[in-house]
């Protein structure tokens, strides 16, 4: 049984005391709201359930799986975060009041089963993350695009660096859609051949292809009246281009050994970081196409380009961490932030976010400081002449075992004789340097929590 404490109870939150409520596999252990009248309290009071003005009297040890906080105050937001129990996750933001909104708008006529069902996809979804805007001009334009697009139908083509988050923005265009309460379906054009992405896409029916034993739905149609997100979409072959450029002329598809055509609904987002106007040039695109899914284009500015969020980025980024981790982390230290500042972020935000997790696993605090940064973006194998050769050699030979003991344990998900075979070396002596750096694996109590003496 999952159980669950809901901070904030206005008509979203009483939404969910009912549909959770009536869940036998949900339990729920406090409702928390600074109004005493609040829609869900009334509600929470008069099914017998625990209510509560202040939702610190909730966060006691194994008290919930989950709190789900619908206030919207980021202040609430990452008090809950630094108080949470070990081992409660958090969903919050934009996530969550998706999910109280969404409840509370569903017409009653709606059955509880597809309410539901929607509300855990969208639960399942939170570790994706959210589109963040911060304080970036170009940022706070692209988030006003989203917000004149997103209701429209219009196909939207979204450009920029890997890792700049192009996935996000499709999911926030959806979230904000007339289809939001319909599947957003995504796929990476990169990940399969022509052949096999085609029969994604459009499906295939029995015998058309060895090892096609029985009729299977392609993409499209498990969409119908979604969203489609076909990331690097560069990367589609000219053959399936032209299929797509036809399901998008005309609203058909027709999956792989059939004869017959269907009609589906789908809105498309595209995304590339290719430019599509070289492509078309050099013949590996389709310039129809192209003029097809362009309607609409939003631009991510790469990460270098937006240095003024990377504090705001970085707390984020820290907050899923020391979650995931599963360890106390408060902050990052104002000379670690400078080194962040200064680095050029080839990998954008997908590289911050792991550079971020890596220092939370490295600290031995409750602060990530300069020393806890890969040595790339310390931009230093540092040598101090007056420190010393010897001494000089051996602190950066300390920071080189630090960071690549981290990496080879990020890679291995914890597991030590796997982070070892990964490190050639034997697991004692992984297990030996770890001890040394004070460094701990994904153990109990927690991955990144040094164990208590018994």
């Amino acid at each position: 049984m999952t159980r669950i404490i809901l901070i904030g109870a206005g008509r979203g939150g009483r939404a969910l005391v009912e549909l959770f409520h009536q869940d036998p596999s949900v339990e729920i252990v406090g409702v928390a709201d600074k109004d005493e009248g609040a829609p869900g309290i009334v509600l929470a009071r008069e099914l017998g359930l625990p209510v509560a003005a202040n939702y610190r009297k909730f966060l006691k040890a194994d008290a919930a799986d989950l709190i789900i906080d619908v206030t919207g105050d980021p202040d609430v937001g990452r008090e809950v975060y630094r108080l949470r129990p070990q081992g409660t996750e958090v969903v919050g933001g934009k996530t969550a009041r998706f999910i109280s909104e969404f409840a509370g708008n569903k017409n009653p006529a709606d059955s509880l089963q597809d309410q539901y069902q929607l509300a855990l996809r969208e639960l399942e979804a939170r570790a994706e993350g959210e589109f963040i805007i911060g304080n970036n001009l170009k940022m706070k334009e692209i988030s006003g695009l989203i917000s004149k697009v997103a209701p429209t139908p219009t196909t939207v083509l979204i450009r920029g660096e890997s890792g700049t988050g192009k996935e996000l923005v499709a999911r926030a265009i959806h979230r904000n859609s007339a289809r939001s309460n319909h599947p957003l379906v995504t796929l990476n054009c990169t990940a399969l051949s022509p052949a096999l992405l085609e029969s994604e896409l459009f499906g295939y029916r029995r015998g058309a292809f060895t090892g096609a034993y029985n009729d299977s739905k392609g993409l499209f149609e498990k969409a119908h009246g979604g969203t489609m997100f076909l990331d690097e979409i560069g990367d589609m072959s000219l053959e399936t281009q032209a299929k797509f450029l036809r399901t998008l002329q005309t609203g058909e598809i027709r999956a792989v050994g059939d004869m017959q055509t269907r009609k589906v609904s789908v809105r498309i987002v595209a995304a590339t970081n290719r430019n599509l106007e070289v492509a078309i040039r050099e013949g590996t695109f389709r310039e129809d196409l192209f003029y097809r899914i362009n309607t609409f284009s939003i631009t991510l500015p790469p990460l270098r380009e937006r240095i003024e969020d990377i504090p705001f980025l970085a707390e984020y980024f820290l907050l899923r961490a020391r979650a995931k981790v599963n360890k106390k982390v408060d902050s990052i230290a104002p000379e670690a932030l400078a080194l962040l500042k200064n680095y050029s972020w080839p990998g954008n935000l997908r590289e911050l976010e792991n550079i971020i997790e890596r220092a939370v696993v490295l600290t031995s605090s409750s602060v990530v400081d300069a020393e806890h940064l890969p040595l790339h973006v310390q931009d230093v194998v540092s040598f101090k002449p007056q420190m010393g050769f010897m001494p000089s050699k051996a602190h950066a030979i300390e920071k080189f075992e630090r960071e690549a003991l981290a990496n080879y344990l990020l890679k291995a998900e914890g597991n030590i004789s796997r982070a070892a075979a990964l490190a050639k070396m034997p697991r004692r002596t992984f297990h030996r340097l770890l001890a040394k750096h004070k460094i701990s694996s994904r153990s109990s109590p927690g991955y990144g929590e040094t164990k208590k003496p018994q």
